[in-house]
């Protein structure tokens, strides 16, 4: 019997917040925007969807520090030990796996790698140029010789993302079809079910003000860096 179809013994636990949901969804926009408008060669909106990434990270960054608690860092984010152990009990748990609060070991070292993959991909972008006209808003800082090798480095980091994206999909239909766990779905609703006899862990919440500091706090610190 699986997570998603035991309607009668499971209750709905709350475990990602509104800001959390929005930084992952307009994440995935923001990246889909970037590699359509490089592709197509429309530079201005590929610089200002970078720079839109920039600071959606410089927000999770922030709230990953003072956001609710699955957002913290502090919550999710485990040794090489955490996460070679709960790997191995994949391969040995029963078809429902052990309820997880949160990102599991395995998922919060992913975050980790997403994360630092788009801080140096749109970072690189601030310097990059496409050999024509289109420079980065940074490009003016650093040599040409440099802006080259920052964009070739712009170029072959977005092959490495492409490839985490692969993975976090492959994984989500891993846990779907696999282990019955929709992971999907929680970061749309907030809620996953939970055990009903199981306590519900308590969670802290941060409120919305302090959401709206840290995105306001990130803008602000990416407007002060283009102005350079």
């Amino acid at each position: 019997m699986t997570l998603h179809n035991s309607h009668e013994h499971y209750t709905r636990l709350r475990i990602w917040d509104g800001p959390t949901r929005l930084f992952h969804w307009s994440l995935v926009v923001l990246v889909g925007i970037s590699w359509f408008s490089g592709k197509a060669g429309i530079m201005a909106v590929h610089t200002a969807s970078g720079v839109a990434v920039l600071t959606v990270i410089v927000f999770r960054l922030l709230w990953g520090v003072i956001g609710s608690t699955t957002a913290r860092f502090s919550h999710f984010v485990r040794g090489p030990r955490a996460v070679l152990a709960y790997l191995a009990g994949l391969r040995q748990a029963a078809s429902s796996p052990v309820p997880v609060v949160g990102h599991n070991p395995a998922g919060g070292l992913a975050v980790v790698f997403m994360l630092a993959a788009l801080a140096v991909q749109g970072a690189s972008g601030l310097f990059a140029n496409d050999d024509i006209y289109t420079k980065g808003p940074l490009a003016h800082l650093v040599s040409e010789e440099t802006s080259n090798a920052l964009t070739s480095l712009h170029k072959v980091v977005f092959n490495g993302l492409l490839a985490l994206i692969g993975v976090h999909v492959l994984a989500n239909l891993f846990y779907l079809v696999a282990k019955g766990e929709n992971l999907i779905m929680p970061m749309i609703t907030g809620d996953k079910p939970w055990p009903a006899d199981r306590a519900k862990p308590p969670l802290h919440f941060a409120k919305p003000v302090v959401a709206g500091g840290a995105f306001v706090l990130s803008l602000l610190l990416m407007g002060g860096l283009l102005f350079l």
